[in-house]
């Protein structure tokens, strides 16, 4: 098992790591009678995508002997209705370290193959772009 998911009541659960122990609270969204104290599921999934992104790219930057400490990622989510749902990700990686362009070339192609992004519906838009 990966985790556990307690719902705590007024729209908030709390999701625990099983592994490590770590915990994070989600709530519904303000614009969804909720109290936006916190992540909404639906941001999990947009942030997630954006950590799994820069997870990977460390993957290949550590298999190239490159150092991208630092990198960080700023990430916009889109929703829709009819059904309520994740319409668009954007995410706007700005990429530490020094890079040639082939490192470049080599950790943006591994950060877009990331789980997440292969495992989102193909309908949500996803618009990436890379900083350096």
């Amino acid at each position: 098992m990966t985790s556990k998911v307690t719902y705590k009541g007024d729209l908030r659960t709390e999701c625990e790591h099983l592994q490590s122990g770590k915990v994070l609270i989600t709530d519904a969204p303000v614009d969804n009678n909720g109290k936006g104290e916190a992540f909404s599921p639906t941001d999990t999934v947009a942030t997630a995508m954006a950590s799994c992104m820069i997870t990977i790219m460390g993957i290949k930057a550590n298999e190239m002997d490159l150092d991208i400490k630092g990198t960080y990622a700023e990430v916009t989510k889109h929703m829709t209705v009819n059904p309520r749902r994740i319409s668009g990700i954007d995410v706007q990686l700005y990429v530490k370290g020094e890079l040639t362009d082939r490192d470049k070339t080599i950790l943006e192609n591994a950060g877009k193959t990331c789980p997440v992004i292969q495992s989102l519906h193909p309908d949500i838009i996803k618009n990436i772009s890379f900083n350096y």
